[in-house]
């Protein structure tokens, strides 16, 4: 026997650790009522479009000074350039942006290669910034900018666009809190059926191909649950049909000293799918999709073994509100640090630890 349970959402998320000074070192009530002044770099990013339309919506939070256009970059890209999104905008270039009065954060949305060193550079302006997938090739460049948003105390966030996934954020309290028991597995896929042989002949500008395009999103779900891994093992592969030189068929594997966990992203799968399992010694989830915009309710499957204060023992169907928008609760989050309302849920530790992890499972960092 199943049982529903329904699961209300609140597209702010959930607080965490009051800060007592704002970011900016502003402790004033007038401060926190202020709009942030934010602009967006780039529109070559596989988000960027859809990253400033969620923005647009956040008027009452939001203050959107204007945009930069990236699309003179050489850098690899995969996206349509939908400059719709950005019509009544006011389009400026990166100095007059950077140097805007009382301009306080940036959203970073250049092609993938570009990303890093576009941040760094809005780093050394001292901004916060809202940095999309993935942390780039290079790690050092990565851990440079990492390393200085920390030594200036900067709100700094990662694309990973799951993290404000209330679902996802079910999953994790449940590991946290021990419902399951002892997780022995985890199991991710981000397969999807879109881009044909453009998208493959993109891939390959990456070493990681899909891994390192898509798997980064995985780890750094699993990472948040089980830490540092103890060895990562990259399998890099490709279709029958795939483009030249396209890895669209990736595995990685993680190993723990009591669990193991592994991550497929492949781009030629019929219908695609994204997909999220964990078992431990008490009780499973199975998640899948990870997401949906189709108007219908999100829904996880959890089993258990013994009940718990919210929970009994036997099967559980728990249904979350339909999902409007994949981003607005991480941007709302983004925000809250900003203002000094909650500490920022993800470390800059954690994002660096999810980059390596991140590169050892694209085949570009040995794992020791």
């Amino acid at each position: 026997m199943k049982r529903r349970t329904f699961v209300k959402n609140s597209i702010y998320g959930v607080g965490f650790l009051n800060l007592p000074v704002a970011f900016g070192g502003q402790d004033s009530s007038a401060f926190q009522q202020q709009k942030i002044k934010i602009g967006q770099i780039g529109v070559c990013h596989e988000h960027a479009s859809a990253r400033m339309d969620t923005l647009k919506k956040m008027s009452d939070v939001f203050e959107i000074v204007g945009v930069v256009d990236d699309r003179n970059s050489t850098a690899a890209r995969f996206s349509g350039n939908n400059l719709k999104s950005f019509e009544g905008l006011k389009w400026m270039s990166e100095e007059e942006l950077l140097n805007y009065p009382g301009m306080q954060a940036v959203m970073v949305e250049t092609a993938n290669s570009d990303l890093v060193t576009t941040s760094i550079r809005c780093m050394n302006r001292g901004l916060a910034i809202a940095m999309d997938k993935p942390g780039g090739e290079d790690l050092a460049l990565f851990q440079q900018l990492i390393n200085g948003c920390k030594t200036r105390n900067l709100p700094f966030q990662m694309g990973y666009m799951f993290r404000g996934n209330p679902a996802i954020q079910f999953c994790q309290r449940a590991v946290r809190e021990g419902w399951l028991g002892d997780v022995f597995e985890m199991r991710g896929t981000m397969s999807h059926n879109y881009g044909g042989e453009g998208y493959q002949r993109y891939l390959s500008n990456f070493h990681g191909g899909i891994m390192f395009n898509l798997g980064c999103h995985i780890i750094d779900l699993i990472v948040s649950m089980l830490g540092r891994p103890e060895k990562v093992t990259s399998f890099l592969g490709a279709t029958k049909s795939a483009a030249d030189s396209a890895y669209n068929n990736c595995l990685a594997v993680m190993e723990y000293a009591h669990a193991k966990a592994w991550v497929h992203a492949c781009d030629s799968e019929f219908r695609g799918q994204r997909y999220l399992k964990i078992s431990g010694t008490k009780g499973t989830i199975e998640l899948s999709p990870l997401e949906r915009f189709d108007g219908k309710s999100l829904e996880l499957d959890l089993r258990l073994r013994d009940g718990n204060a919210q929970y009994t023992s036997g099967n559980h169907v728990v249904t979350f509100d339909a999902q409007d928008d994949r981003y607005i609760g991480q941007l709302a989050e983004f925000a809250k640090v900003i203002k000094g309302e909650i500490a920022n849920p993800y470390t800059f530790e954690h994002d660096l630890l999810v980059h390596q992890v991140h590169l050892a499972a694209s085949g570009n960092l040995p794992w020791s």
